[in-house]
């Protein structure tokens, strides 16, 4: 059975490369949002099994977006990498600080998006 994965970010161009990436050689079923507005709805009602959500996007940034799915019962354990442009130590700490799992700076490799589908639990194996 495919997983499910939603990504964030209001850029076209990332959308696209994590896509291509993701469906293309993982296999996955991907959930795009353009917003964090969009990203909270799409996980409520999808539940992906991972969340890449960009920091910067409009409507709600990601940082908001990742505490709202926190503290949603239906989305609170669901493995959340947060995608910014920005490297600081600052950053990554309020990233952390919302909830975020991981936090993976662009630009970055397909092999790293490929490394983090790998590495989550297959919920359909029993």
């Amino acid at each position: 059975m495919r997983r499910n994965v939603l990504v964030a970010d209001d850029d076209a161009f990332i959308r696209k490369l994590i896509a291509t990436t993701l469906e293309d050689v993982a296999g996955v079923h991907l959930i795009e949002a353009r917003n964090g507005e969009e990203a909270v709805a799409l996980a409520d009602s999808e539940h992906p099994e991972l969340v890449f959500l960009d920091v910067a996007m409009p409507n709600l940034d990601g940082i908001e977006a990742c505490r709202r799915m926190r503290a949603d019962p239906q989305t609170a354990g669901t493995p959340i990498v947060m995608l910014t442009a920005s490297a600081r130590y600052e950053d990554e700490s309020r990233a952390v600080d919302a909830g975020a799992d991981r936090y993976l700076t662009k630009p970055f490799s397909p092999l790293d998006l490929l490394r983090l589908v790998e590495e989550l639990p297959d919920r359909h194996r029993s």
